[in-house]
């Protein structure tokens, strides 16, 4: 079938929509009609090709929300019509899936940035026959219908708005698994978060959720830091103009328990670090440029934990509909991150993004009416 899609001509390249051949799903695999996608940081690393990232031209987007059109054989979950979000791909057959950590399943990486299949096959091609990078993320949703495997597919309710769920394929769910799922925040107590874009901001509220008591931002932005405020931050810190850990000792004079960076910045994990209290927990979330150099001459005496997460640990199936159901409570707001943009304008999304005047751009490809 004949598509619309967002193209990567190549490197570093701005997206062109272009005409597409979409072939037919496979047994285990699903036809949607994509209805919105989110932008994600990810998309703008892999458009550079930082980490590994697919060969050109490639269509990219991975935070697909949209209706099932058709279903393989070998689907028995899922129904036509099912409205669905789109999530991370991974086999769900290995000792790691089946553990409940598909996030660190053995195949992430060829299932989520080969650009094709794992059998090397690929959906996408020009009308002549030139193949196209796909796969992204098991679903290449910058374009009007998608291709994705059985297990990154996820039933949400019909009467959850579909065109602003695709963002809890990834960026949502990453920060807010990382403060329900990896670090279990505990009600009363301390967390600091650095960054305030859509991840450092969807963790900021999850920890109002589980109850924390003290929540403390910090970033360089200070209208986000205000913005943060509003989202449930008890305490903000402007890292441009105040010493991090000074600042955080005066608000508790033991430490934070918890940490989260989602900068993957060397100075920045280190502030975190030297600020946690005794047997205190950080997590980190952002793709590091150069490599991380740590404090850990702190560690001995403290009993601290560090580890790195990738999607908030979460399991899809199960977690997306549980954040779903916390926004429609009133109890995880994330719609207050979102600005939508048409499919056409995805260019300016981009930009809007990288350069911090959106927290977190949807693109409107598909008709809805909930």
């Amino acid at each position: 079938m004949e598509i619309t899609a967002a193209v990567v001509k190549e490197q570093g390249s701005e997206f062109e929509l272009a005409k597409v051949i979409l072939d037919q799903p496979k047994s285990d695999e699903v036809l949607v009609r994509i209805v919105a996608t989110g932008i994600c940081h990810t998309d703008m690393v892999a458009r550079d090709f930082v980490m590994g990232s697919p060969n050109f031209p490639v269509i990219l987007g991975h935070e697909g929300s949209g209706v099932i059109e058709s279903i393989g054989e070998d689907v028995h979950h899922l129904n036509v019509g099912d409205h669905v979000v789109l999530t991370y791909g991974y086999c769900g057959e290995c000792e790691i899936c089946r553990s409940g950590t598909p996030a660190y399943c053995y195949e992430f990486f060829p299932r989520n940035f080969s650009g094709a299949r794992v059998d090397g096959s690929h959906n996408h091609h020009y009308p002549d026959g030139k193949v196209i990078n796909d796969n992204f993320f098991s679903q290449s949703s910058f374009a009007t219908y998608a291709i994705a495997h059985k297990n990154n597919v996820i039933s949400v309710p019909k009467d959850a708005p579909l065109d602003i769920l695709g963002p809890l394929g990834c960026g949502i769910q990453t920060g807010a698994g990382a403060v329900i799922n990896s670090l279990k925040v505990k009600i009363g107590s301390t967390i600091v978060i650095t960054g305030t874009g859509a991840v450092g901001l969807a963790a900021l509220m999850a920890a109002k959720a589980s109850s924390a008591t003290t929540i403390i931002a910090v970033d360089i932005n200070e209208e986000r830091l205000n913005f943060s405020k509003e989202l449930g931050a008890t305490h903000t810190i402007n890292s441009l103009t105040e010493d991090v850990q000074k600042r955080i000792r005066e608000i508790l004079p033991n430490g934070v328990q918890y940490g989260i960076d989602t900068t993957g910045r060397n100075e920045v994990i280190n502030n975190v670090l030297s600020s946690l209290a005794p047997v205190g927990e950080m997590v980190c979330i952002g793709v590091a440029r150069k490599p991380l150099e740590l404090e850990t001459n702190i560690f001995l005496t403290k009993g601290y934990k560090i580890r790195w997460i990738n999607q908030g640990d979460s399991v899809p199936q199960e977690f997306i509909p549980k954040l779903i159901h916390m926004y429609q409570l009133g109890q995880f707001p994330f719609d207050k991150l979102i600005k939508k943009y048409a499919f056409q304008d995805i260019n300016e999304a981009v930009e809007d993004s990288e350069k911090g005047r959106t927290i977190k751009s949807v693109l409107l490809i598909g008709e809805y009416k909930q």
